[in-house]
């Protein structure tokens, strides 16, 4: 490590904390002031970063580091990340950079999904390093941008990408899509149970989601286990993703059902990708947002909808970046998501399609589920004593 790259790194951070007012002026007994900038407690340099170390004075609002976070990316360019809280941070700059487009390819993810029972592949960090995490421990997410952005594409890769990684028996796919325009291409793929285009048939698809709450919980009950994995019986993992959620919470009862499944799917082995445009408080309120701990961020109009969506700067990302995006999970990480076009995915998914296949609530006449009030006492009753 250069002695000399270290001193300048410490001296630009220097100046970063003054522009960025991270400073406590100190007023000293013979009446002179002295100010108190961070503390530098170590700079690492690495072939693929640069980690600086810091902490705040006592007395300096944590606030102000995050508000002002952009004069750290006017002295070390966009590519830096911050971690930490309260008083003591980690600066790490990456010298390596995002790739403008990243080709989905299969046998390259791969590798990448063992280990996890319910991958989720998100995309390439700036290490080049993929990020997929299981949906088993993280259960529900939201994914949001605008038109072009990239959120689409993100959708088909993700189910691809299960589709290939678990068999029909495994694994059950729940799709909404009242806009009618994204998930068409999973129609006749033996995963996928339903593809609902109008609300009638999204009510029965979500009670019948729903029945499956109790359905499961009572499995739970019946072996005294905490999780789904566990009990004798083959139960396979169930999947819901629904498009543009926006047009089904203005539906009471859905959108009740809906909040039940995202808050007591986790241990019953159902899981939720919800995505949308444009986010607002009245759609995504403060309870719903709680839930849904993994955020997917493309490019936003504002700072308004980004800080709704819980990835603040995504309303930064350029629009010559396709595919770009914010994840938060413990932290906030920006990524390139895999770019699948309808063409390839069709490719995919023709190994996956059969004859025969049915939609199962695409019919008016359906068997009325009895929908009720679930609390995790009815759920996991026996399992939590």
């Amino acid at each position: 490590m250069s002695f000399w790259a270290k001193l300048q790194t410490r001296r630009k951070l220097v100046k970063a904390f003054r522009s960025a007012d991270l400073t406590i002026t100190y007023k000293m007994s013979d009446g002179n002031e002295r100010l108190i900038l961070p503390k530098i407690h170590a700079v690492t340099i690495y072939d693929s970063a640069t980690t600086i170390v810091f902490t705040l004075p006592n007395g300096l609002d944590p606030k102000i580091l995050k508000k002002n976070f952009y004069v750290f990316e006017q002295y070390f360019g966009s590519n830096i990340e911050l971690e930490g809280e309260v008083k003591r941070y980690t600066l790490r700059i990456n010298n390596g950079s995002l790739p403008k487009e990243l080709t989905y390819n299969y046998p390259q993810i791969e590798p990448e999904l063992k280990g996890h029972g319910m991958p989720i592949v998100c995309g390439k960090d700036t290490a080049g390093e993929w990020m997929v995490y299981d949906a088993i421990i993280e259960p529900n997410c939201l994914i949001s941008g605008e038109p072009g952005a990239g959120k689409s594409t993100q959708l088909r890769s993700i189910l691809a990408t299960l589709i290939q990684r678990k068999s029909p028996d495994e694994l059950h796919i729940y799709l909404g899509d009242l806009k009618m325009s994204e998930f068409f291409l999973f129609k006749d793929v033996k995963h996928v149970k339903s593809v609902c285009v109008y609300p009638e048939d999204m009510a029965r698809m979500l009670k019948h989601i729903h029945g499956e709450l109790k359905r499961r919980g009572e499995l739970l009950n019946k072996h005294r286990v905490t999780h789904i994995t566990k009990v004798p019986e083959k139960t396979p993992f169930i999947l819901l993703a629904i498009d543009e959620i926006v047009m089904i919470m203005d539906d009471k009862e859905m959108k009740k059902q809906l909040v039940q499944i995202v808050s007591l799917g986790r241990a019953l082995g159902i899981y939720c990708i919800l995505s949308l445009q444009r986010p607002s408080h009245d759609i995504l309120d403060t309870k719903i947002r709680g839930l849904l701990t993994v955020r997917m961020g493309f490019r936003t109009t504002d700072a308004s909808n980004s800080k709704i969506i819980g990835t603040p700067g995504s309303e930064r990302i350029s629009k010559q970046t396709p595919g770009r995006f914010l994840i938060k999970r413990d932290e906030l990480s920006e990524l390139q998501a895999p770019y699948l076009t309808e063409e390839d995915a069709e490719k995919i998914l023709a190994k996956h399609k059969t004859d025969d296949w049915t939609d199962m609530f695409a019919k008016s006449s359906q068997p009325e589920v009895k929908s009720e009030e679930l609390t995790e006492k009815d759920v996991f009753l026996d399992a939590i004593e």
